[in-house]
């Protein structure tokens, strides 16, 4: 049986880095980083354990999956150096795979998530997706208002047009699904759940709940 992690050893670490988000603190508590970072890396391992078989991972570790803590500065206002979450994507391929899977991060001040679904799709696979709504939205419909789904996200969320798309009347009857430019789901954890000897279990429950929308999303785009 796989150990519990120590997840408050995390939220403490990120805590205090989005207080002190420099070089020189950084340096100086490498070594707690380094100790997050493996205990995040084992919650990560035990839930891919958990999803191997039914989602096809096999071969799959925590040290692909896992997004780096150094932040992109090139292009952005913000120059803080580091991200202050620790995050994963759990799918074939790991952080950049092109598949879709489940997001996991764990952050200080309830940034905690579970999410899934198209964050930045392309021209063509929002094509695809009003089409699949024009064509049949009860199938869609279904599946974002069974109970497991409501309970773990209550709805799709996402960016939306503040007209029709081109191609589509205004007065159409799922005009609000086909408006959105982004489809996603998201599952919010409290600060004192985090720490909680459950909290693998509840993170894996989200995922469960959120893999029928993860399969209708890749059959439409496949």
């Amino acid at each position: 049986m796989a150990a519990t992690p120590n997840l408050g050893l995390i939220l403490g670490f990120l805590d205090e880095l989005s207080q002190n988000n420099n070089k020189a603190w950084f340096d100086k508590h490498r070594p707690t980083y380094e100790t997050a970072r493996a205990t995040f890396e084992q919650l990560i391992n035990n839930l891919i354990d958990k999803f191997r078989i039914s989602d096809h991972l096999e071969g799959l570790s925590a040290k692909v999956c896992v997004a780096r803590i150094y932040r992109d500065i090139r292009f952005s206002r913000d120059k803080s150096l580091y991200k202050t979450n620790l995050a994963a994507m759990i799918a074939p391929g790991g952080w950049r795979t092109t598949r879709l899977g489940y997001y996991i991060s764990i952050g200080p001040q309830g940034q905690s998530i579970v999410a899934g679904g198209l964050y930045n799709p392309s021209s063509e696979q929002l094509d695809r997706f009003r089409q699949a709504i024009n064509k049949d939205a009860a199938t869609f419909k279904k599946l974002t208002q069974a109970k497991a789904f409501m309970d773990a996200f209550e709805t799709v969320k996402g960016n939306r047009l503040k007209t029709s798309p081109k191609g589509y009347d205004r007065t159409h009857p799922e005009i609000a699904l086909l408006q959105l430019k982004q489809i996603t789901v998201v599952h919010h954890f409290s600060e004192e759940g985090v720490p909680g000897r459950d909290f693998e279990g509840q993170v894996f429950i989200v995922c469960r709940a959120m893999k029928p929308f993860l399969n209708y999303l890749t059959g439409i785009l496949e």
